[in-house]
């Protein structure tokens, strides 16, 4: 898929990896629409880059509806699209406070797995609508797990779960979207500096980073942005998870 001249939705797109991607597209020329749920900070980088903002919560089927209608209106079509909304909850799943309370997991679900789905389902179904390009693709859907989906840590039932929901949809997904030429690939990244790790002091982050086999550090947010956009590119990365974590093995905490 050719980025310059193609239409993209980047959901959660107003920070952290989804600012990134929102960047890099704009800069290889796509026409780019930002959904995300803080409207002051997605109103703020759309301003900054020229490109269209709207509000949307990735739990809310019309809210991710409208945001992929007006991704749509570009010329072409709707032909890439970028989950990234997420968020995390740290508890175990039982412990002497009793078990888990069961809202926080779900509200974790909701954000992460069923938001993800929501994304891709509706993107999906308006790439169905355009004319077939190159191969006969019409379309290339990103979403974002972690690698908590394989080295979950205490605390991390939650999210674990939903990210693991993440990539357990990607090969059935891109199975269901092959013959329309839609591609579906995952991105499960390592540790990031992101706005989830932000609150950190900096020499927590700084430890964090040393885990890392090699770069010693946090991800940059444009290496995501970097690989988001070579998947998109590449027309034969299709139905995959790719780990973005400098050959991190999460330890059990």
């Amino acid at each position: 898929m050719r980025i310059e001249g193609s239409a993209a939705i980047v959901a959660g797109g107003a920070s952290g990896l989804g600012e990134a991607t929102a960047r890099r597209l704009h800069e290889q020329g796509a026409i780019v629409t930002i959904a995300d749920v803080n409207a002051e900070k997605g109103g703020a980088l759309a301003q900054e880059l020229g490109v269209e903002f709207v509000v949307c919560d990735v739990r809310e089927e019309s809210q991710v509806q409208a945001a992929v209608e007006q991704a749509s209106k570009a010329d072409g079509g709707l032909r890439i699209a970028v989950c990234c909304a997420g968020t995390g909850w740290a508890q175990k799943v039982a412990g002497s406070k009793g078990p888990h309370p069961l809202l926080p997991f779900q509200t974790i679900i909701e954000i992460n797995l069923i938001g993800t789905f929501n994304v891709l389902r509706f993107a999906a179904t308006a790439m169905i609508a355009t004319e077939p390009l190159q191969d006969g693709e019409r379309g290339v859907c990103v979403n974002t797990a972690s690698v908590a989906a394989f080295d979950g840590q205490i605390g991390q039932i939650a999210y674990s779960a939903s990210k693991g929901g993440v990539v357990g949809m990607t090969l059935p997904a891109a199975r269901d979207l092959a013959d329309k030429g839609i591609r579906v690939n995952t991105i499960a990244p390592g540790l990031f500096d992101t706005p989830l790790l932000a609150a950190l002091p900096e020499e927590a982050r700084h430890k964090l980073g040393e885990g890392v086999p090699f770069p010693q550090r946090l991800g940059e947010p444009a290496e995501y942005a970097q690989l988001a956009c070579h998947i998109v590119e590449n027309r034969m990365l299709n139905g995959e998870t790719i780990r973005l974590d400098g050959a991190l093995r999460m330890p059990p905490r």
